[in-house]
């Protein structure tokens, strides 16, 4: 008999088999378990407030933040390109905090909850420890947008640096300005000195760890900054699949919100006592409609409570 129910999927369910599929590691995340915790600034730019009110974007503060390998494997390899990168940050005070969650892909494996339990339960490893072909197959010719975002990550070179990767949050967020405005946005995060990327002869002989590695010595450099970017929706844009992209979203317009300096590295102690809660979003951004960030508070925290 399965583990998992097999009715509808609920945020538990989910966390319970992304823990299957990396083989039950104890005591760390369900998801993006390999990490490093950082520390840094951030200034806002002139334009934040025609986007959002919100204090978080529009107001200098610390930040907190968590570069990160997806997956639930904590030894997962940095030269694995199949695995998004992650990219997480908590910004502003006390009483105006938001937790944004970035990843190096525009779009999100599933759509709904069901798909994404499906999605996962098809890539739990088998008594040999590797998942059935088959299955996996099957499920991908049924469900061809769950490969969206495993299409986007293999046709592009292997990340070289946390520190030039470019992010995305693959939701669409309501942001209401000072003027009581509201449109939806998307968060881009783009490293300010450019993409870095490895050719493969490069790629062959980096260690395990080379991101972790390299970006430690970037920031002892002082050379790692960000622009927090929010991309402007048009009329008839998806707002509730996050396995599309906008139209013509590498095209749109575009506004920086502020940038992001990381400072120094953290104990990771400071990023694991909690969460990067995605739920936690001071007033001017709103939550998203789609169905998978519904789940992503509950889950998170029910992770949170696993790993302790």
């Amino acid at each position: 008999m399965s583990r998992f129910p097999t009715g509808a999927a609920t945020p538990a369910s989910i966390v319970d088999v992304l823990k299957a599929v990396a083989g039950d590691p104890p005591r760390v995340r369900a998801s993006f378990a390999k990490g490093r915790c950082v520390r840094g600034t951030y200034v806002p730019s002139d334009w934040a407030e025609e986007i959002t009110k919100s204090r978080s974007f529009t107001r200098p503060s610390r930040v907190l933040a968590r570069f990160s390998m997806g997956g639930g494997n904590p030894k997962v390899t940095d030269t694995n390109n199949l695995v998004p990168r992650g990219f997480s940050f908590k910004l502003g005070d006390d009483r105006h905090r938001s937790h944004i969650l970035m990843q190096n892909a525009p779009v999100h494996f599933a759509r709904t909850l069901d798909q994404m339990l499906a999605f996962l339960k098809a890539r739990i490893p088998g008594p040999e420890g590797k998942p059935d072909a088959a299955k996996v197959k099957a499920f991908s010719a049924a469900n061809p947008e769950t490969l969206h975002q495993a299409s986007y990550l293999a046709a592009r070179p292997l990340p070289g640096s946390f520190a030039g990767t470019t992010y995305w949050g693959v939701h669409a967020f309501p942001a209401t300005n000072s003027k009581g405005e509201t449109r939806f946005i998307k968060f881009k995060v783009v490293p300010v000195g450019g993409d870095v990327k490895l050719t493969e002869n490069e790629a062959r002989i980096k260690s395990a760890d080379f991101l972790h590695e390299d970006l430690e010595k970037r920031i002892a450099a002082g050379d790692v900054r960000f622009n927090v970017m929010a991309l402007l929706d048009r009329p008839g844009d998806p707002t509730m699949d996050v396995t599309i992209r906008w139209p013509d979203e590498d095209n749109r317009e575009a506004v920086r919100l502020g940038t992001i300096v990381i400072t120094g590295v953290e104990a990771n102690d400071a990023c694991d006592a909690s969460i990067f809660d995605p739920a936690n979003l001071a007033e001017g951004i709103g939550h998203p409609p789609d169905e998978v960030f519904a789940a992503r508070h509950a889950a998170y925290t029910i992770s949170l409570a696993k790993r302790r």
